[in-house]
């Protein structure tokens, strides 16, 4: 297995947390009506979004 092969399936793991994460504080948010809990659900898909876009360039950096 390749370094860059290993780091595309842990930015993939991480991906997919950051939104099983933001899934979650949001049903914490419409369960309890918590402020906190919505900034964390937008913060983590923010986060997870931008992995997105991280591994979209390092797949499309990678055929160079």
């Amino acid at each position: 297995m390749k370094l860059l092969t290993a780091h595309k399936i842990l930015i993939t793991t991480a991906v997919v947390f950051f939104f099983g994460f933001a899934a979650r504080e949001f049903k914490d948010y419409l369960d309890t009506a918590n402020r906190w809990s919505m900034l964390g659900a937008a913060f983590y898909l923010l986060v997870a979004f931008g992995f997105s876009i991280y591994l979209w360039s390092l797949k499309k950096w990678a055929r160079l």
